[in-house]
């Protein structure tokens, strides 16, 4: 490769800790600004449903249509020949914004792109345009990431590209990433009104796609980051080889995230069997975010909705849609380090609203070596909704007696209703509520169909006020239908086949 006059400066890819204690006060906004009113939803022409801020988005978007000059990056010297680096030839087509930048077919190697506002940057589509990492750029390098991360940016579209981060690059490095939200093909950090579209996005270090701020932040739950990214739309996006997540969202407002296709993940961001690579992720302080029409595979987690121990829980998610095939954890609501009876209650875990969706053939997995596969985890949250539920098993698989669905660890105002399972033969329960110091409470099931599934149908654990079985058929030849510690109400319940259809034995 030919050299390139342009050199993006590098920073310090192992910052001290001590100097990130002082930077990250600065970005944090008041612990009481956590919560976030709730947004009105509308169905549009075309059956699709959307928030209302959505005309909004549509009307910025419109805005950034009309203000750029249209441009082709060939025009600057870019050669596209997967040799030649073109770094300088981007930099001077983007020039201060304003500007469509067409990128013809062929690979392009940059040291990493930076987008100044109102930046449209459009390729010939997937497989065609292909912009890959030079050989020299650093582990932490972002491939395509906005201009200004103090002062933010706003109205950028990045699409009809692949992205490659190179992996080849770094050889057999045991950590793909460095810190924070470097090593991804694609970060938006304190980004207001931002679109990729049908954009796919190979082995990046850390993440695929990122909606971010600049910095972290782990100051304790109810304490969010300052400079989020807010009004974000990724529509067709496609990601494999992940180092951590495929997609993921940090400290970030009014997400919408459709008809994007995450698998593949190479966890390798994380020691070798401890890789939590996720294919969606909504992580810390992440609110009002809508996900429609998505699907993962062999990931960690297919869908995770969580927060660190010491930061604020992602809160107001909705999904419609999402097909997880072959996931470890199909979907994974978790806030850490709010789990035990010791623990705090989590004061920012809570409403989470899903509807078709489906689990299929859960599955161990060497990213994760001591996990146990589940369809679905809740754990530590509350106002949790999930209708159209979706589990198919693999008759076959060894499950190692295991539950399919746990409610637990202080997951409190659950409700799932519209559940259709079978095929968990080699399973130990196919749903369980999971009692104790740390259980759950207040769980409804409701209008609940299980058939040939595990050799228990349901379990509810003890010391548990509130549980609420309403319309319930369970149907197979194991040994318990119902086995119930604490006293659920029931409501048209039945179970056949089983050898002891109701085994009521309430703890004390």
């Amino acid at each position: 490769m030919t050299e390139s006059p342009f050199v993006a400066p590098r920073r310090a890819p192992h910052p001290s800790r001590y100097l990130r204690s002082l930077i990250s006060p600065l970005f944090l906004t008041d612990r009481a600004k956590h919560i976030l009113p709730l947004t009105k939803a509308f169905v549009s022409e075309q059956d699709e449903p959307r928030p209302s801020w959505f005309g909004r988005l549509t009307y910025e978007f419109e805005q950034l249509a009309c203000q750029v000059e249209k441009v082709d990056v060939r025009t600057y010297g870019a050669i596209g020949d997967g040799k030649t680096d073109d770094t300088l030839a981007f930099k001077e087509a983007l020039a201060d914004g304003h500007r469509q930048v067409h990128v013809p077919a062929g690979t392009y190697i940059v040291r990493g792109i930076r987008l100044p506002n109102f930046t449209i940057l459009t390729g010939d589509g997937k497989g065609r345009t292909i912009i890959k990492l030079h050989d020299a750029a650093p582990k932490g390098r972002r491939l395509i990431t906005n201009q200004n991360y103090l002062l933010g940016n706003h109205h950028l579209l990045v699409e009809k590209m692949t992205l490659d981060w190179n992996i080849e690059r770094i050889g057999d490095a045991k950590k793909s990433s460095t810190w924070g939200n470097h090593s991804s093909c694609l970060t938006y950090a304190h980004v207001t009104y931002g679109w990729v579209f049908d954009v796919e996005a190979v082995d990046p270090g850390l993440h695929c796609f990122d909606i971010s701020t600049p910095y972290y932040n782990y100051n304790g739950d109810g304490a969010r980051a300052n400079l989020s990214s807010s009004f974000i739309w990724f529509d067709g996006l496609t990601g494999s080889g992940f180092g951590d997540d495929g997609i993921t969202t940090h400290h970030s407002d009014h997400l919408f995230i459709s008809n994007c296709f995450m698998h593949d993940p190479s966890g390798r961001a994380h020691a070798v069997g401890f890789s939590n690579s996720n294919g969606i992720e909504i992580d810390d302080g992440s609110r009002d975010v809508w996900l429609f029409n998505n699907a993962t595979s062999r990931c960690f987690g297919g869908l995770e909705i969580k927060a660190h121990a010491t930061s604020s829980a992602a809160s107001t998610v909705k999904i419609v849609g999402h097909l997880s095939i072959d996931d470890h954890r199909s979907f994974n609501f978790r806030h850490i380090g709010h789990h035990q009876a010791t623990d705090p209650t989590s004061q920012t875990a809570y409403n989470i609203i899903a509807t078709r969706l489906v689990a299929q053939t859960p599955q161990y997995t060497p990213l994760y070596a001591n996990s146990k596969p589940r369809a679905l985890v809740v754990s530590a949250y509350r106002n949790v909704v999930i209708h159209d539920f979706t589990v198919l098993g693999d008759p076959n698989y060894d499950y190692q007696e295991q539950p399919v669905i746990g409610i637990q660890y202080k997951a409190e105002n659950v409700t799932l209703s519209q559940v259709k399972m079978t095929g968990f033969r080699q399973a130990k329960t196919d749903i369980q509520v999971f009692g104790g110091e740390n259980g759950a409470d207040d769980v409804r099931l409701i209008d609940v169909r299980i058939e040939d599934s595990a050799r228990h149908g349901i379990t509810i654990g003890p010391h548990i006020e509130r549980v609420r079985l309403t319309n319930v058929a369970i149907k197979g030849d194991g040994t318990v239908g119902l086995n119930a510690k604490s006293e659920p109400e029931l409501e048209r319940f039945i179970a056949t086949g089983y050898q002891v259809p109701v085994r009521t034995h309430p703890s004390a």
